[in-house]
This record gives C-alpha cells, sequence and structure tokens, in this order.
C-alpha cells in the first residue's frame, strides 16, 4: 500500500483550473506523485504518494551513466458520472515488468504498480479534466539510483509515479501525418536488442532520425527492421496498421517491436469490425507497391497518447507515396471512434478493459 502525505503548498483552486483550461500535453503535473525505493538487501520499500518535487541525484547516480531505466504511459479518464477510470492498466503492469527484467531491473509488483497509480489518482482526482478528450496522462518510471561508477545492475533504485493534465493530442483535431521513411537509421538492432523494452534510449535512438524526418516536410519517421532494413517494424512512437481490402495487418512481434496497448486493443476492435486480422512480416516492398496499386486502401498508427492518427502519406528520398489522396479512411476512423467511446464511457465495456478508480 502507498501512504499518502498530503502536499503542504497545493496548487489552488485558481492555479488548478487555468491549466485544466489549457492543458497542453505534458506540460503541468498534478500536485502528488508516487514513490518506492528497492534495495538489494530490502527489496521494495517506502512506498508512499507525497508531494511532486524535483529529485536531488548524486553526479554519480547510475542511471545518469548507463541509461538503467524504463517507462510506462497510461491515462485516466473521467465520464459523464464524474467517476475516473484507468484503460487496461493490467496491461501496462504486465509490459512494466517486461521491461524491467530486460533491463536488469526489479519487477515490481502487479498489486504494486496498480496501487501507485490508483492511490495517486484518487489522491489528485481534481486534476482530471472532463469534457472532449482530455484526460489525466500517467507517467510510471523507474531508474538506477546507486551511487557508483561500474558496469553491473544498480543495488539501488527509484520507481516514481507521475501524473499531467492533458488536452486532446490534436487540439485541432485528428488529420492525416506525412512519415518519413528512414533508410539511415533503426530504433531496434534486432531480436535479443532492447526493442521490445519501454526505455528511454529507444526514444533517444529515434530522435535523429525523427529531426530527419521534419527536414523533409514529415511529421513522424517509419523504421524498418536493423539487419536487412526491408521489415516495416514501427513508428517512432507508435505502432502501424495497414488496410488492405478486408484485411487488416499490422508487423508480428518479434522482439524487435513494442506489444502496445493500442495495438492489442485495436486487434481485438478490428476484428469486431469484421476485418481479417494478420500480424506478419510486412516488406515496405510490398506498402509502397501496395499504396501505388491501390491494394493498400489505409494506414494508420496507434498509441496512448495520440490514439489512433491516420498516415496520409509515406515521403522517400525519391518519392511521395499517398495513401486514399492523402484523407483518412472508414476503418481508421470508424477504430478510432470505438475506442474513445469504451474509454470514455459513452459505449458498453464488453472486455472488461475499463478499471474504475473512483
Amino acid at each position: 500500500m502507498f501512504e499518502v502525505h498530503q502536499n503542504p503548498q497545493p496548487r489552488t483552486e485558481a492555479e488548478r483550473a487555468a491549466i485544466l483550461a489549457d492543458p497542453g500535453f505534458g506540460l503541468h503535473f498534478s500536485d502528488h506523485m508516487a514513490l518506492a525505493t528497492w534495495t538489494a538487501d530490502l527489496g521494495w520499500h517506502d512506498r508512499e504518494v507525497g508531494a511532486y518535487r524535483p529529485f536531488q541525484l548524486d553526479p554519480a547516480s547510475a542511471v545518469l551513466h548507463y541509461a538503467q531505466e524504463i517507462f510506462e504511459g497510461l491515462k485516466a479518464y473521467r465520464h459523464a458520472n464524474d467517476s475516473i477510470w484507468l484503460f487496461r492498466p493490467d496491461k501496462n503492469a504486465e509490459r512494466f515488468a517486461r521491461s524491467a527484467a530486460r533491463l536488469a531491473l526489479p519487477v515490481l509488483p502487479t498489486e504494486d504498480f496498480l496501487s501507485s497509480i490508483e492511490t495517486l489518482v484518487t489522491t489528485d482526482q481534481a486534476w482530471v479534466p472532463g469534457g472532449g478528450e482530455s484526460n489525466l496522462y500517467i507517467r510510471p518510471f523507474m531508474f538506477a539510483n546507486e551511487v557508483f561508477l561500474g558496469v553491473r545492475p544498480a543495488r539501488t533504485v527509484t520507481y516514481c509515479c507521475i501524473a499531467s493534465p492533458a488536452a486532446a493530442y490534436f487540439p485541432n483535431g485528428v488529420q492525416p501525418v506525412n512519415i518519413w521513411l528512414s533508410m539511415n537509421y533503426v530504433r531496434a538492432a534486432g531480436p535479443g536488442g532492447m526493442g521490445a523494452a519501454k526505455t528511454g534510449g529507444n526514444y533517444a535512438a529515434s530522435l535523429v532520425a525523427q529531426q530527419e524526418a521534419y527536414e523533409h516536410g514529415c511529421e513522424q519517421v517509419l523504421f524498418l527492421d536493423g539487419a536487412e532494413r526491408k521489415w516495416v517494424e514501427e513508428l517512432g512512437g507508435m505502432n502501424v496498421y495497414l488496410v488492405a481490402g478486408d484485411e487488416l495487418i499490422t508487423p508480428a512481434l518479434e522482439g524487435t517491436i513494442l506489444e502496445g496497448v493500442t495495438r492489442d486493443s485495436v486487434l481485438t476492435l478490428g476484428a469486431e469490425r469484421g476485418l481479417v486480422i494478420q500480424e506478419r512480416r510486412i516488406a515496405i516492398d510490398e506498402v509502397l507497391d501496395g499504396i501505388e496499386s491501390g491494394a493498400i486502401t489505409e494506414i494508420f498508427a496507434c498509441g496512448t497518447a495520440a490514439v489512433i492518427n491516420p498516415i496520409g502519406s509515406i515521403k522517400t528520398a525519391e518519392k511521395t507515396y499517398t495513401i486514399n489522396g492523402g484523407q483518412s479512411g472508414p476503418h481508421t476512423d470508424g477504430l478510432r471512434s470505438t475506442l474513445l467511446d469504451i474509454q470514455y464511457g459513452r459505449a458498453e465495456d464488453t472486455h472488461g478493459w475499463m478499471h474504475k478508480v473512483c
């Protein structure tokens, strides 16, 4: 259990109201955070929800030198009756445990992961916005906090969870994005690497390619596999799907792709729409040829932050391939609406995905 220690200096109601009126994304944070410490001799201890505050890190703290850290991302949703819910937090707990094992970090028990989030959200429930697609974005993370220089797993680890009120990810509405196909950089080395772990190093590795995408007038970057530069993997921070006829196709999980919670949900909802689900290797040539021939009619990306977003074009150094005239498609829009309706309580949750907090 996470013991609550109230922040003695929380934001005033007026300050909080001003933030919730225009929160943006990832810019403001609630009054409290969850903390726990792991040491090799004591295991997990000192669980608390206390005042949001800066960390004091020693310059020799292991995470600063060896990047031994992981994180998660999920949301709390305020329903029309003012109740607050999480979406499939058990899946985030499972992925957090897998990431920890891959980074040689201690596994936080599922009950502690869920308790930290539930206690934080309950304590800061006034920070959960309502209306539209606003929500409270939740960021659990863990990092090596032992003071030492040496290449070995840390013997002191900090777990923390913070929360940030967020408006709709796309304030001007969902628009198809242009994607740059990276041929110079890869996100993950291959099976046995860290591609399936949610660790900051994977995102750091994507930034130079993302910068290249901006230089070519694109909003996001698509990565291929590290071995052959032939097989589609994922975007810098989202999984990718193709629609071809009655088929919904996404790259298979082969140890190099993040096992997204939204990705898994789309598989279920796509099948319910009557689409034939395919998880398999997808050659980039198949994608580009399919766009040109019209066999591929929709491409979209999905993730916790953006939910589902249509892809309007894929750009290479030689050519721009436009999908569906640069417009979103019916399956993309339908899947997005269905998923949001479940998350915000506007549709029945027949899968038991929603988890009530308060």
